[in-house]
């Protein structure tokens, strides 16, 4: 399996998310995005180490670093590896006693340990493919986008919901809601799917 290096772009919400958060990363040699729906808690831990801000007794994810620190294990690297059904699968790759070792993890859980263990963080090239969504660089949009982009997204009676939905979506990527953008490529992959 080929694996794509990424890198943590950041973590955004919105107020009709209930309480839920976008962790966006991005390929390091590349310009897709990865927005993955994640959990306060997780987001929170994750935006504490980014900020090198310390609570004053471990977190759970201090914890499992400690762990590992504490038996001689190594965290190599965290791989993003599957995505069924819009849920995303991670694994945390590790050696321990000489031995090549991983454990299943959530892709969040994956995410907050790598960045306290300094461990790279890989998705699979497959999973980047079905869900990444290209980062569109200003200095290649056309003078006025918006107008031809929503047209077609939102006809009075014409264009089916699949096309308005590929339109919704573009309006999210140009307006960076990636939130809203994942549960779009979603819906539109199930919708693809049953046809």
């Amino acid at each position: 399996m080929d694996y794509i290096q990424v890198d943590i772009i950041g973590l955004s919400t919105s107020p009709s998310s209930g309480g839920a958060y976008a962790l966006v990363l991005g390929e390091t040699n590349g310009n897709r995005r990865l927005p993955i729906i994640i959990g306060a808690f997780e987001a929170q831990a994750i935006a504490l180490e980014l900020e090198k801000i310390q609570p004053p007794r471990p977190m759970t994810h201090d914890l499992l670093r400690n762990l590992f620190d504490a038996l001689g294990a190594e965290v190599t690297d965290i791989a993003i590896d599957d995505l069924r059904e819009g849920t995303f699968f991670a694994k945390i790759r590790y050696v321990y006693d000489d031995e090549e070792a991983q454990l299943d993890a959530r892709p969040s859980d994956a995410v907050a340990l790598a960045v306290r263990t300094d461990a790279p963080i890989f998705v699979a090239a497959e999973v980047l493919e079905e869900a990444g969504i290209p980062a569109d660089d200003e200095e290649d949009e056309p003078q006025s986008p918006e107008p031809a982009r929503r047209a077609p997204a939102e006809p009075a009676s014409g264009g089916s919901r699949l096309e308005r939905m590929e339109g919704q979506l573009q309006k999210a990527i140009e307006e960076e809601d990636y939130e809203m953008a994942a549960k779009l490529r979603d819906e539109i992959a199930r919708m693809k799917s049953e046809n």
